[in-house]
């Protein structure tokens, strides 16, 4: 005999995997955008203008 079939267990469980991988995927991408802005890396940054030079940013 089938087992009778539990619609909101199955649902819940579907949402916290799902939710489980959503917060994976954000951890991992703090993690590159922490390792893109290493301190002294600055041969991406672009050129300072004259203003920023002259107020002195």
């Amino acid at each position: 005999m089938a087992r009778k079939p539990n619609f909101n267990f199955e649902r819940q469980e579907r949402d916290r995997a799902k939710a489980a991988k959503k917060a994976a995927k954000s951890e991992a991408r703090v993690a590159k955008r922490g390792e893109d802005d290493a301190p002294g890396d600055e041969a991406d940054a672009p050129p300072a203008t004259q203003a920023h030079q002259e107020a002195g940013l």
